[in-house]
């Protein structure tokens, strides 16, 4: 039977012509692009034509302001610390309890060993940033703002353009972990207040191992790797140049179907989740689902293990998540549920299916078809089931309030 992938916000399949884009450059046109002889200076021309597609689905002013990075992560440690070194005296950060890892872990450091002081700013159970926290926290010491665009695990969106420009009437920098909203929303940022946007080839069919930061002209960017003068010395090291052609590609693909992103993507994602609360009782959807992805479903089904699930999905054939593949070695909800303060009889069931434009109707029915065998089959096993009003007052007894 035919695999029915759905964790496309973990990786995406390198689209074909992606790929086809990329092969020459490691057989044919292998040059090294600071080169001054002509197997340079062909590899040169082809990443200013990638830069340039990449500037389109950004909606960027200049080709300029995208400085190459191995990915998303690099991306936002690039962004913060600069923003930390070049505001000079400015050193607190303001972020978000539901971030990425990549965003968390770097401040639980700088507060650690940096003493840099961090405001992260809650949300509501719909997982919608606390706008009136995040506007008390700004002030004359913010050095940078960090809010991501999209979330990964529930999809919802924050208003960052407005955030944006609320951090400018403060002094302070705005960066956006935007990894998850490239290539699947419409982005034009000269007509926003955005500073520094992080986005990753894998997230929008292109390779792993290559992603940009965008700095807004002006910005001024410390480089975290120190070398060579590539990337107009903002990043060292030599360029990636059959990942970097890959990611053009990848960015010129998602332009060319972003209306499908919004309109058959989304369609598959509502049935899902439609047909899933239908068939199946005491689950419900988590986040925004007035403001989200397109593409995100992330369903909570109580009384039972996500792991579980995942498992019994597996066998069948169908891959999805229990949230962040970043996070997914932990025991515990995920960090992202547990500050939307959704009960640990349902964030322990909680099921991420994110869908890209390779999904069809028939992976929304083989879903369907499976899904509700599995949550009945592992309710039947389920202690927490059979009793559900204690296992609601054990959980509500153990709810740790503090994450939020």
């Amino acid at each position: 039977m035919r695999p029915v992938y759905l964790d496309n916000n973990a990786t995406t399949r390198v689209d074909p012509a992606a790929v086809a884009a990329m092969l020459p450059f490691f057989t044919e046109q292998f040059g090294n692009a600071s080169s001054m002889h002509a197997f340079g200076a062909s590899v040169g021309g082809a990443l200013k034509t990638a830069r340039r597609q990449l500037q389109e689905l950004l909606g960027a002013e200049h080709d300029h302001e995208i400085v190459y990075t191995s990915g998303g992560t690099e991306s936002d440690n690039t962004a913060i610390l600069s923003a930390l070194e070049t505001q000079v005296g400015r050193s607190e950060v303001i972020t978000s309890v539901v971030e990425h890892p990549a965003i968390l872990a770097l401040c639980d450091w700088l507060e650690k060993h940096k003493g840099v002081t961090v405001h992260r700013i809650p949300v509501d159970a719909k997982g919608r940033l606390d706008v009136e926290a995040y506007r008390k926290a700004l002030g004359p010491k913010t050095a940078i703002v960090s809010i991501m665009w999209a979330n990964n695990e529930t999809g919802t969106l924050f208003p960052v353009e407005r955030l944006a420009e609320m951090a400018h009437e403060a002094g302070a920098l705005f960066h956006t972990d935007a990894v998850q909203a490239v290539g699947k929303l419409p982005i034009d940022l000269k007509s926003t207040e955005i500073d520094m946007l992080s986005l990753s080839g894998h997230k929008l069919h292109g390779p792993k191992g290559i992603g940009a930061l965008y700095v807004r002209k002006g910005v001024r960017l410390r480089p975290m790797i120190r070398g060579g003068h590539q990337e107009r010395g903002r990043r060292a090291g030599t360029e990636n140049a059959p990942a970097i052609i890959g990611l053009g590609k990848a960015a010129e693909l998602a332009l060319a179907h972003m209306s499908d992103e919004q309109t058959r993507v989304k369609a598959l994602r509502d049935r899902l989740e439609q047909g899933l609360l239908q068939r199946i009782g005491n689950s419900f959807v988590t986040g925004d689902t007035d403001h989200r992805l397109p593409n995100t479903a992330n369903v909570a089904f109580e009384f039972i293990e996500g792991e579980a699930i995942l498992l019994l999905l597996n066998r069948a054939g169908i891959a999805a998540s229990s949230g962040s593949a970043c996070t997914s070695g932990s025991l515990e909800p995920s960090h992202v549920l547990r500050a939307m303060k959704v009960p640990y009889t349902a964030a322990h069931g909680a099921i991420r299916f994110s869908f890209s434009r390779e999904n069809g109707e028939e992976d929304v029915d083989r879903v369907l078809e499976v899904m509700p065998g599995i949550i009945a089959n592992l309710r039947s096993l389920s202690p927490f089931w059979k009793d559900k009003g204690a296992a609601k007052a054990a959980a509500d007894t153990a709810f740790n309030p503090t994450y939020a």
